[in-house]
């Protein structure tokens, strides 16, 4: 299985998540939000493909990484190579976090209905920051996301108590 790319993966990131990240750029997005941070990623056509068990055997190598992020591009345009990627990084131990532009109740609907790979993605999905980025409610002191609509969405809670649980991130300190 292949997935197309718009960047090849960074390893050494703080910011897309909590602890050390590995990112995983995907290519193609329908948002075009406007002010996106990724203009880049929005063709369908551009980066390049790259097979997925390649992907996970660079992620398999990385010792000190948290987990892992898939952002974009918009990932649940290929919702199945993502999928795979995440359910291995899953068995690695790693968590998964995932940026897109869909809100989270529509996900959940067209799961149900018309895409089923949404649904499998999910599974392996700890946190998703849901919805588009609006230039109008952009604040640059919002942790893990870039305006102030958009949500950081524990998906397992969210899945079990089917509503939209927010994540709640736990510090060295907490209990």
């Amino acid at each position: 299985m292949k997935i197309r790319l718009a960047a090849p993966i960074t390893t050494g990131s703080i910011v897309d998540g909590p602890g050390l990240r590995a990112v995983i750029w995907t290519q193609g997005c329908p948002h075009h939000c406007k002010g996106c941070h990724n203009p880049q990623t929005h063709s369908f056509e551009g980066g390049s493909e790259v097979e997925v068990r390649d992907i996970i055997l660079k992620i398999s190598g990385l010792k000190l990484h948290k987990g892992i992020t898939i952002s974009g591009g918009e990932p649940l345009e290929q919702a199945a190579a993502c999928g795979e990627i995440a359910k291995h990084v899953k068995a690695m131990g790693m968590d998964v976090w995932i940026y897109t532009g869909y809100i989270f109740e529509d996900i959940i609907k067209k799961c149900e209905v018309a895409r089923p790979e949404w649904k499998q993605l999910l599974n392996y999905c700890d946190v998703m920051v849901d919805g588009p980025f609006i230039e109008q409610k952009k604040n640059l002191l919002l942790k893990f996301r870039g305006s102030e609509n958009q949500r950081l969405i524990d998906v397992r809670k969210s899945l079990e108590e089917g509503k939209v649980v927010l994540y709640v991130e736990k510090n060295f300190f907490s209990d």
